[in-house]
């Protein structure tokens, strides 16, 4: 056996009281395009990060060639060593192709940049690795391959052979995934090593040669991809055979009027949508993070517009791209961050919980003090917010209180729709089951409810789950799903 490439072994990563990965494992040889898979959560990212020498592990080995990693202060070493190339480019989008091949370190002659050397070297090097790009070309005017090859000639100009492909594929169609997996066997074929990331489990066993599983921050397998069939590797994924999983029955409000109707829905992230939700329904919607399910949430809250498609609340026509005109159709929204787009971190738990109905606690565009503060107190009082009362910073509340705040927003006006997008992100488990419940509580009452979550024990609350791939609906899963068969469908496995 030759000696691997990179090695791995024992790692541990926290992050304060956060174990993110508690024993990393992973051995790459030469030459092979090497898959590394798990759910969300299972620690990819942080031994990747590892590996890239961006985090120092709190204990464990990694080697190259056989020898100690450099030290982390020694980028040049690094970038010898290893390359990712991200799901979101690190290129320059104004630059031309040979300057950001050349990026802080351009020839020069006589103190000043050789312009005819630069375009001179990046066609060198782009023919060198049979990259067919202009390196004249502006890089944001490059197709996302291009740019991804672009990124991959830059790493092996510094003498990297060993590249990270994280999510490569995520915005890439059918046809752009062929050329970018042709490309990668032409360079594996020139001595290049690859770190394959993917949620799309079917690409897995089209382009890699090994498999490494991670699951709950934990290293749990490591196997040829051709002697592992793709239900033993689900199921290595989920923890559980298909055999051991209970079944989860819900009953699913069939009888109850659709209020939620869309049709055909399109835009960049999303294509020809059909989608239904019925009053007292709570549908899920699933998929991995390029598959365009948080975009579809998001344009039902009025923070997108499609380019094409119809929607109707109710029976009446949906304005897109307009969040006040979704809160006053009735539409309550749970965002993806609630520290970015959830809230005001420097207003009160009081201000944060009303920004949604200030209307209807005054008069003439004045908010009355008295009125806020008890429709607060209420708020508090429903969502079981651990806090002295409404003046307190919400700054101050922790991570489960403060996403309390925000679900208490969102109920604020009783929509007739609730948009939940990854609502229990980040928080405790006495608050996301807390959280989970107001879910319950609001199907009850007969609101109809739309949940993004990457969280299974999220998607098990609901009557249904749609699970998007590239952009489209591709399976329906009712109530009582196998944690197995929604995995599989997430991750693109074809059971036919």
């Amino acid at each position: 056996m030759s000696t691997p490439l990179v090695q791995a072994e024992g790692i541990v990563k926290r992050y304060g009281p956060t174990l993110a990965l508690a024993d990393g494992r992973l051995t790459v040889r030469p030459g092979e395009s090497h898959a590394l898979v798990g759910r969300n959560g299972a620690g990819k990212s942080t031994l990747v990060n590892v590996l890239t020498g961006l985090q120092a592990p709190d204990a464990g080995t990694v080697r190259f060639d056989g020898e100690p990693a450099p030290p982390l202060t020694d980028r040049d070493a690094w970038r010898r060593k290893v390359a990712c190339v991200y799901q979101k480019p690190t290129v320059v989008p104004e630059l031309t192709v040979a300057e950001n091949l050349f990026l802080n370190r351009q020839p020069t002659g006589r103190g000043l940049i050789s312009w005819r050397r630069l375009r001179r070297e990046a066609a060198g090097l782009l023919d060198t690795w049979d990259v067919r790009v202009d390196p004249e070309a502006r890089t944001a005017d490059l197709r996302v391959e291009d740019r991804q090859m672009v990124e991959i000639a830059r790493a092996l100009s510094f003498g990297a052979r060993f590249i990270v492909l994280d999510e490569p594929t995520a915005q890439l169609d059918n046809r752009e995934i062929e050329r970018l997996f042709t490309r990668m066997r032409s360079l594996q074929d020139s001595g290049v090593t690859f770190l394959f990331i993917s949620h799309h489990l079917q690409e897995v066993y089209e382009v890699c040669q090994t498999v490494t599983v991670l699951r709950d921050a934990r290293w749990i397998t490591t196997a040829p991809v051709a002697d592992l069939p793709k239900a033993a590797l689900v199921e290595a994924m989920a923890g559980e055979s298909p055999a051991q999983q209970a079944v989860r029955n819900r009953s699913v409000a069939t009888g109850s009027p659709v209020l939620l109707e869309a049709h055909g829905l399109t835009s960049p992230a999303y294509d020809g949508v059909d989608l239904t939700v019925r009053r007292g329904e709570v549908v899920g919607l699933a998929g991995s993070s390029g598959s365009g399910k948080t975009e579809l949430a998001e344009s039902f809250a009025g923070l997108h517009t499609p380019t094409g498609g119809t929607a109707q609340l109710d029976g009446e026509g949906l304005s897109f791209g307009d969040v006040r005109a979704a809160l006053r159709a009735g539409i309550g929204c749970v965002p993806r961050d609630r520290h970015e787009q959830g809230l005001v971190s420097a207003m009160s738990i009081g201000d944060n919980a009303t920004l949604s109905v200030l209307d209807r606690l005054g008069r003439a565009g004045f908010v009355a003090t008295d009125a806020r503060r008890r429709f607060a107190a209420e708020l508090i009082d429903r969502l079981d917010i651990h806090a002295s009362g409404p003046d307190q910073p919400v700054s101050d509340l922790s991570g489960g209180n403060a996403q309390k705040v925000v679900m208490a927003r969102a109920l604020a006006r009783d929509p007739r729709l609730l948009v939940l997008i990854n609502p229990t992100a980040g928080v405790d488990v006495k608050s996301k089951e807390s959280l989970l419940a107001r879910m319950d509580s609001a199907r009850d009452d007969g609101t109809a409810v739309l949940v993004v979550s990457d969280e299974l024990d999220d998607l098990r609350r609901c009557d249904r789950v749609l699970v998007l791939f590239h952009g489209r609906v591709v399976a329906e899963h009712p109530a009582g799903w196998r944690d197995h068969e929604l995995i599989a469908s997430i991750e693109g496995v074809d059971h036919g």
